[in-house]
């Protein structure tokens, strides 16, 4: 059967790595995730008396309040890692420019969740 690759492509080492479907998947399951979570987040904020930095210290330290916070800031950001890599890739063309965005993303996503869970742990266990 004839390839449908190009020379140049077979030289340069173009095409596929694999890995394309299970970042889809990844993407597409962080979204579901994210679905009932945003739900959650929205009713929960919009029951509280007020937006007191108190009121919402108090809702943090409640266990269930917390256990889903976390999960809804670990969903967030990876989903959001992913999209972005996503966006980089397609639209940054040089190579290490498109390198040094994606370990940046990376960096900053997984600062940032761990920031996020920290500040939830310290007012649930504090709070």
């Amino acid at each position: 059967m004839k390839s449908l690759r190009t020379p140049l492509a077979k030289v340069k080492g173009l095409g596929s790595a694999k890995e394309g479907t299970g970042h889809f998947w990844l993407q597409r399951l962080t979204a579901i995730g994210l679905i009932p979570l945003v739900i959650w987040i929205a009713f929960a904020v919009a029951q509280l008396p007020s937006m007191t930095q108190i009121d919402i210290q108090l809702w943090l330290s409640s266990p269930l309040s917390a256990v889903l916070m976390i999960l809804f800031l670990i969903a967030a950001f990876w989903h959001a890692k992913l999209g972005l890599q996503v966006v980089i890739e397609d639209y940054v063309s040089d190579h290490s420019a498109r390198t040094v965005a994606i370990i940046a993303v990376n960096l900053i996503s997984v600062a940032l969740a761990v920031v996020g869970v920290f500040s939830v742990l310290h007012i649930a266990f504090t709070g």
